[in-house]
């Protein structure tokens, strides 16, 4: 009976644990720059991309594994007001990767960069262009909606500028640019004044720490690596955005740790080699004060993000599985 009961449950990981290798990539670049201004190795870095590249194919073959054989599950987690937003990061994360191979193998990172940009472009312009449409529920509106048009422009910035793309960076650039202030405004009125944030959705609100950070990235990755005042400026709303969720941190801490917890892990990281481009241009003063006390910190909110990550494998909770009927079902 178990046995027949253990076949009928599948693997069914939502788009949302991709999150995972934004932090884990994300801290191998932040490890790779610091080998190249401080004595310690190269290898750290790139332990941690490869870490991810594994973590990515995994989910990357879980997920088209479900597109294939349970097409309806992923078509409504494309569908949902909230969860649409997270199915991005399967592009964002394949770009993350190509940037992490440029070192090593530039005609696979040009290959990964191809297939997320456009994979980006068109599910942004499907998913975000489709809220246009006036239907969308006041209460999805969360800071995951920086994900589809933010994120992933910024991060294909980041791309175009390791593979010396710099007109076409720009132009991600100013598209993450101008999205994010767009929506912006719109997601503080809601976590201001529409009501308090469900209990499952309070870590979304990681997220509000990534537009900053990474478009300082962005920025640095397309216009040389200089620290000039528009990256100064960035990073400067990034570490408010920073006060702002440590300020908040018993609030969203009262939910048990789950795989959600993840999207915190991007902005930090980011936070680490922003920090670290703008100490290292400036050997004295504010920045290079900052720097490495900021790297530490990233470090430590990464690594116990990895143990409290593993201590839920262990405990069977990370894997979710759900009967096949469930994915099979049709619920329009």
């Amino acid at each position: 009976m178990n046995k027949k009961q253990g076949a009928s449950r599948v693997l069914n990981l939502p788009a949302g644990y991709f999150g995972m290798v934004l932090g884990l990539i994300g801290m191998g670049f932040a490890w790779r720059y610091a080998s190249t201004i401080w004595p310690v190795s190269r290898i750290v870095g790139d332990g941690l991309v490869v870490a991810a590249t594994v973590v990515w194919v995994l989910l990357a073959l879980a997920f088209i594994g479900r597109a294939v054989r349970f097409p309806h599950s992923v078509l409504q987690e494309m569908r949902h007001p909230v969860a649409s937003s997270f199915v991005s990061l399967f592009p964002a994360t394949t770009m993350l990767v190509a940037i992490g191979f440029v070192p090593w193998l530039r005609p696979l990172s040009l290959v990964l960069f191809s297939i997320g940009v456009v994979l980006q472009l068109s599910y942004a312009a499907w998913q975000s262009a489709g809220l246009w449409r006036g239907s969308h529920p006041n209460e999805a509106t969360t800071p995951g909606l920086y994900l589809p048009t933010v994120a992933n422009n910024f991060i294909s910035a980041m791309a175009c500028g390791a593979l010396g793309f710099t007109d076409a960076g720009l132009v991600f650039l100013g598209a993450g640019l101008f999205s994010w202030l767009s929506l912006e405004p719109v997601i503080l009125q809601r976590l201001r004044s529409d009501g308090e944030l469900p209990m499952a959705m309070r870590t979304s609100l990681g997220i509000q720490l990534a537009p900053a950070l990474v478009a300082c990235s962005a920025w640095l990755s397309v216009n040389g690596g200089e620290a000039d005042t528009f990256a100064k400026l960035l990073f400067g709303y990034g570490l408010l955005q920073l006060l702002f969720m440590l300020r908040l941190m018993p609030w969203y801490l009262r939910q048990p740790f789950n795989a959600s917890f993840w999207s915190f892990s991007f902005g930090v990281s980011a936070l680490a080699t922003t920090g670290l481009h703008l100490g290292h241009q400036h050997p004295v003063g504010f920045f290079h004060t900052l720097a490495l006390p900021l790297f530490l910190f990233t470090n430590l909110i990464v690594g116990l993000l990895l143990i409290r990550t593993f201590l839920l494998l262990m405990r069977g909770k990370l894997l979710i599985r759900v009967e096949r009927d469930t994915l099979l079902k049709n619920k329009d």
